[in-house]
C-alpha cells in the first residue's frame, strides 16, 4: 500500500530556505508570491491491508524518525 507523509515546519518556526526561495522568486519578477514554506514529501510502500493499522504504524515512524515533532507537523495519506 502506498503511504504519503507530508512534513512541514510548524507555524512560527523560521524557514530560512523558504525565505531564500521567496526572495529569489521576487528577484525573478514573481511579485505575487507573498510567502514560501519548504517541506518534504516521503512516499512509503507498506505491506498490509488494514489502513488504520498502517496509519498507526506510519504515525509511530513519524514520531520516532521521519519528523522532528518539536518544530515540524506531518500529515499522513494512505492511498
Amino acid at each position: 500500500m502506498k503511504v504519503v507523509v507530508n512534513v512541514s515546519l510548524k507555524e512560527g518556526v523560521l524557514d530560512p530556505q523558504g525565505k531564500a526561495v521567496h526572495h529569489a522568486l521576487g528577484s525573478l519578477g514573481f511579485d505575487e508570491v507573498n510567502g514560501v514554506r519548504i517541506g518534504k514529501r516521503i512516499v512509503l510502500d507498506v505491506d498490509g491491508e488494514d489502513k488504520e493499522k498502517i496509519k498507526e504504524r506510519v504515525k509511530t515512524m513519524c514520531e520516532e524518525l521521519l519528523a522532528n515533532t518539536v518544530i515540524e507537523d506531518y500529515f499522513i495519506e494512505v492511498e
